[in-house]
């Protein structure tokens, strides 16, 4: 089957758990999206937002309420046969046998995936090879993930879930993970991640959605979803000197201001015209702005105002993410 560009496309997903009406809960409630060949997704969301149910739906753990899933242009659940040999899934939890040691535990699981990799490749892969003789039950937490990873790397899939995949792994770790997912998908691997850490979000996503009460209210490339939130300046005005006695800030444009005991916060969509002219105005006056401090808005911001129900963009039950162009971090 041909199925083009894209290789996940979801139109009007729902899912509901419980009988119609006020004794049921719907979780996924017209989800469109689609991910194209070699990008990395990013699908974000409070706990509780419906992202996890949306990507078992993905996966094939369940069969939707309602809408449409292809995968690889097959139906992940009617068509598992078909999907499972080409798709990895990393799990939140792996639920490994303890006792087996981690060599065994990837040994078990390669005789069970269509055209596994060598034992020591996936260990390698995952940088847990001198731990290869080590029981399952005296591993780190960081560590489990690393093999919950390797185990989804197996069958060298051509689509890889990961679902919260660095939860556990200190710094040097989630970096070299970071790493790793970036060879995966410069060779082609397509990516759906699933993350509460908005800078792994941000250092790899090509593009992301944002899902709240089981909609997507929020969705592009991470500089795009940024963007429509104001940049940042703050600074303290010398004794003296008053936010009136500024250029008028409508000229400078500024959005908004706030002044607490003599610090000021400025919000504007043009950084650096806004930059520019305020330092230009306090080379003039000889006026000093102790602690200047200039920043974009982080993805965090954005995420929790869009989380919290005070913004979004491509907003709507519904609302369809077509595939952008472009490379992410």
């Amino acid at each position: 089957m041909d199925i083009g560009d894209s290789v996940i496309d979801v139109t009007g997903l729902r899912r509901r758990y419980g009988p119609s009406g006020d004794k049921g809960f719907e979780a996924v409630r017209g989800v469109s999206f689609t991910v194209r060949r070699g990008e990395l997704f990013a699908l974000l969301g409070t706990n509780g937002a419906g992202k996890t149910s949306t990507v078992e739906l993905l996966e094939g753990l369940a069969r939707p309420t309602g809408g449409q899933v292809r995968v690889l242009g097959h139906d992940p659940y009617t068509e598992r046969r078909a999907v499972r040999p080409r798709v990895g899934v990393m799990l939140q939890e792996g639920g490994f046998p303890s006792d087996l040691t981690v060599a065994e535990t990837v040994r078990m699981w390669a005789g069970c995936t269509t055209g596994a990799r060598p034992v020591a490749e996936a260990l390698a892969l995952v940088e847990l090879s001198d731990r290869s003789g080590v029981r399952v039950k005296q591993l780190s937490g960081g560590e489990r993930r690393r093999l919950d990873l390797a185990l989804a790397l197996l069958g060298r899939p051509e689509v890889l879930f990961l679902d919260e995949p660095t939860t556990g792994l200190d710094p040097e770790a989630r970096h070299n993970t970071w790493d790793l997912v970036r060879r995966l998908r410069a060779e082609g691997t397509t990516v759906l991640l699933t993350t509460h850490y908005l800078e792994e979000a941000e250092a790899l996503a090509d593009r992301l959605a944002i899902m709240r009460d089981g909609e997507i209210v929020s969705a592009g490339a991470p500089g795009e979803v940024i963007g429509a939130y104001p940049a940042r300046i703050r600074f303290v005005m010398p004794v003296g000197w008053f936010v009136g006695d500024l250029p008028p800030l409508a000229e400078l444009g500024v959005t908004r201001h706030e002044e607490t005991d003599g610090r000021i916060e400025l919000q504007t969509h043009e950084l650096q015209r806004t930059l520019t002219g305020l330092l230009l105005w306090a080379r003039e006056r000889g006026v000093e702005l102790e602690g200047l401090d200039a920043r974009t808005a982080s993805l965090e911001e954005a995420f929790l105002a869009i989380a919290g129900g005070r913004g979004g963009t491509d907003a709507g039950s519904g609302a369809r993410v077509g595939s952008g162009t472009g490379r992410g971090k």
